[in-house]
């Protein structure tokens, strides 16, 4: 009978290993898709904030009387910008951050891309990166890319 017990309570200890791993490896994908979703949430944010920019007239602070994107930065559409250590910006910085990650932009005469980089890494790379284009002021005219991936 004790050689039995002894079986079964080695049994329970792989079983309830094998439980803690599995629940790791799912918290931790949980982890990366959910900080995917964060950077993308705030990459459509700041191409909304540029979409009503563009349509702002220049006489109240927008962009409707630029052609294209060319020109527009982070801190016209309201968003602090700062280099990597949260110290002041140097003249021209166009990074924006935040506990997600850092944002920068990419205004050209055709579209504004906006590139979402996370602060999460697998100790050499990065774990997540989103880059959303925007090429006009409707709603479809956003592209998102996460981590080379093209999604709707």
């Amino acid at each position: 009978m004790g050689q039995q017990q002894l079986l079964l309570l080695v049994l329970g200890i792989v079983i309830v290993g094998l439980a803690v791993v599995v629940g790791i490896q799912a918290f931790s994908e949980n982890q990366k898709k959910a900080n995917a979703d964060a950077l993308v949430n705030d990459a459509i944010r700041i191409a909304s904030d540029a979409q009503a920019w563009k349509l702002k007239p220049g006489a109240f602070g927008g962009g409707a009387a630029v052609a294209g994107w060319t020109g527009m930065t982070l801190g016209q559409i309201g968003y602090e910008v700062g280099d990597n250590d949260s110290t002041p910006a140097a003249a021209g910085a166009a990074e924006y951050e935040n506990l997600n990650g850092i944002f920068s932009i990419a205004p050209t005469a055709t579209d504004l891309t906006i590139t979402g980089t996370s602060y999460q890494t697998d100790g050499t790379t990065t774990l997540n990166e989103v880059v959303v284009v925007v090429t006009g002021t409707e709603s479809d005219n956003i592209t998102t890319d996460i981590n080379g991936t093209a999604a709707p």
